[in-house]
């Protein structure tokens, strides 16, 4: 979840302060870095998923204030945009409750926001982007009444000086532009978190960077935008161009994206809110009352707010986390290249083998990342993006390989051992990390199914291209309640 900030301008003077708030929690985080200050003795994984708002015939609604008031529930909170919503589910430990706790919490959270949605007449959805989406419906009327997301929207243009520039060549071609950021609100995601000690974080963030293109291969379902389809997982090159900074002439000289991969492997988290400090400039730079030097010198814990507003504003795919939870600091992985949906099982089939492969490869005695470039696992990530479970990616050992082959010879067996190491019996296992295997085995994933169901409608059927959209999403809407995993779903 984002953090409120109020409306305000801001002068020379608040940036300036900002900085020197910044690079003093910076010095703070390193001194609690060095007299391991961090709770690890009970790590808990966390959950976020963003989903859209649709009217009775799955046009987007422009509906989350009048949603999130008659949901009631702080567990969820307003998006970027006005058709959006997310939920907050509590943090738990990965094995807690038994294999259908977690899916039986999800679920229930989610059918009673979709009966109080249901009585305004509008209706939730989890996908990567809402297929019947145009461009007139993103525009400065679709942002969110939240304070911050104004802010930001004016902070990205004061820095930009032009308007975005949204190109994406996939199946189709879109060229388009835009004067608000509210075209980001089109991304709709699902955030694993993973908290992890300070010792470990770095084998962790690395391990997360290395297999987040075979993530997004398998689980790409956002295949449309505009109208247009474009590529499997369009949500990532649609992000990283909604909230990009740089004129033109700033990425020819080579300044990084504010949405960005990353450019090495790490050696600790401080890496991390490091490189944030000295390469990106505050979007938000609002200062706290509080003195992080003071606090700590007090035996209390800061909250380190410029940092961890500042590190809000730098859109990792896999970004480090500082909290203070219960009075204890702690530190996560969060997770974000993934879309949402199209299934609670699927989301946790995602989950599962997320987090199994994931402590898998920070186990290994030669770690991945000693066998592969870091430029290799951001070429992996934008390769499954384009071709979704169809992708060809790198993996040391193997070269370039099917990702699917990928998976059934090499990381499922990972990804089980992970669980196992975790606590999770197989009776957990197997019917989670099945799905991926049968995705895998079918070569099907939302996205397939989403292109799969509009062709048929617009080339067989003769549908019109909108109409066709729309007809899909009401099927995809009546499947993605029977929780059935999408590899399952029929196209007729």
């Amino acid at each position: 979840m984002g953090r409120d900030v109020p409306a305000r301008e801001f002068t020379r003077d608040d940036r300036r302060r900002f900085r020197d708030k910044t690079h003093a929690c910076l010095d703070v985080l390193a001194r609690m870095l060095r007299e391991s200050r961090f709770d690890a003795e009970r790590p808990q994984v966390g959950l976020e998923i963003e989903l859209n708002l649709v009217d009775g015939r799955a046009e987007p609604a422009m509906r989350s204030a009048d949603v999130l008031e008659a949901i009631a529930d702080p567990a969820w909170s307003s998006e970027l945009g006005r058709f959006n919503l997310e939920i907050n589910i509590p943090p738990r430990r990965l094995t807690e409750g038994g294999p259908d706790s977690w899916e039986g919490e999800i679920r229930a959270a989610l059918d009673h926001a979709e009966e109080k949605a249901a009585a305004l007449g509008t209706h939730l959805v989890m996908i990567g982007i809402l297929p019947t989406l145009e461009q007139k419906d993103v525009g400065a009327a679709a942002l969110s009444e939240n304070p911050r997301y104004h802010l930001l929207d004016e902070q990205i243009f004061a820095a930009r000086g032009e308007d975005l520039l949204i190109a994406v060549d996939g199946v189709e071609r879109l060229r388009t532009y835009a004067d608000t950021i509210t075209p980001e609100a089109a991304c709709t995601s699902t955030q694993f978190h993973l908290q992890v000690a300070p010792e470990e974080f770095a084998a962790h963030w690395n391990a997360a960077q290395a297999v987040a293109g075979v993530q997004v291969a398998l689980a790409a379902n956002s295949p449309f935008l505009f109208g247009r389809e474009l590529w499997r997982e369009t949500r990532l090159p649609l992000f990283e161009q909604a909230t990009d900074t740089r004129p033109h002439e700033f990425k020819e000289q080579g300044v990084r994206p504010r949405v960005w991969f990353g450019e090495r492997w790490i050696t600790s988290v401080f890496d991390l809110f490091e490189e944030n400090t000295r390469y990106f400039p505050a979007l938000l730079p609002l200062c706290d009352d509080e003195d992080p030097r003071r606090t700590l010198d007090d035996g209390r814990i800061p909250a380190l707010a410029e940092l961890t507003l500042h590190n809000g504003t730098v859109y990792r795919w896999n970004r480090p986390v500082y909290a203070v939870a219960d009075g204890v600091p702690h530190l996560r992985v969060e997770n974000r290249v993934l879309p949402a949906g199209p299934t609670v099982a699927d989301v946790l089939s995602n989950g599962a083998f997320y987090y199994g492969l994931v402590h898998a490869l920070a186990k290994e005695d030669r770690p991945v990342w000693s066998r592969m470039s870091f430029a290799a696992a951001a070429d992996n990530l934008h390769v499954a993006a384009r071709h979704g479970i169809d992708a060809e990616l790198y993996w040391p050992g193997t070269g370039e390989v099917p990702v699917t082959e990928l998976v059934l010879r090499r990381l499922l067996p990972l990804a089980h051992r992970g669980l196992e190491h975790l606590g999770m019996d197989t009776a957990w296992r197997e019917p989670l990390l099945g799905i991926i295997e049968q995705r895998c085995v079918t070569g099907r994933n939302g996205a397939v199914w989403q292109a799969e169901m509009f062709h048929h409608l617009h080339d067989v059927v003769h549908a019109d291209r909108h109409e066709a959209l729309r007809r899909m999403t009401r099927q995809y809407i009546d499947f993605m309640h029977l929780n059935a995993p999408a590899h399952t779903w029929p196209v007729d």
